[in-house]
């Protein structure tokens, strides 16, 4: 029987006693400390936790501006449909009126109500209207309303002063006067 190095003793599984790595080629005995100081630890863990900032750094790099970007298309999406539910709100609502000088106000209001509904101020909408023939309020009129509007960047401070648009949306709606009303 030949007698036994520690290292292969060492690497045999006892019971109740842990069992030890395997010696490095040219490092000291596993188990042992490295008589020189210097550590036996791999290069790579020099840069330990560098991927973890270098992710958190790319990814706030690139997930702010998409991030812009998908809230400044809801904005436009938001502002295509206000106008175009405003441009048939205050349509209907011209034909409806009495007289002409009451369907103007009262197309005015439908449409303010209806941008606000969707988060547009009023100041940057503006509405024509024009009838087919030049008698608005005759049975069988049509009654046209065009409704447009200009939508600023999101979350910018002086967007007015600056006059920065993302956007120039406009919807047009006709309705035909009713012989009853």
């Amino acid at each position: 029987m030949q007698p036994s190095s520690p290292e292969v003793e060492a690497s045999r599984p006892s019971a109740g006693r842990p069992l030890l790595r395997e010696a490095r080629p040219g490092g000291p005995p596993a188990g042992k400390p490295d008589p020189s100081g210097t550590s036996t630890k791999d290069e790579g863990d020099a840069e330990r936790g560098s991927a973890v900032v270098e992710f958190t750094f790319l990814s706030l790099l690139l997930m702010v501006p998409l991030v812009y970007f998908i809230i400044t298309v809801g904005q436009i999406q938001g502002g295509s449909f206000a106008v175009v539910g405003a441009a048939d709100q205050a349509a209907k609502v011209y034909a409806a009126q009495p007289d002409a000088a009451s369907g103007r106000a009262a197309a005015e209001q439908a449409v303010l109500l209806a941008l606000a509904d969707y988060g547009h101020r009023p100041e940057n909408a503006s509405i024509d209207t024009s009838c087919e023939p030049a008698d608005c309020m005759a049975p069988g009129s049509a009654v046209t309303v065009t409704v447009r509007l200009t939508v600023p960047l999101p979350f910018v401070p002086f967007s007015d002063a600056l006059h920065l648009n993302v956007s120039q949306l406009s919807a047009t709606a006709t309705q035909i006067v009713g012989r009853f009303r």
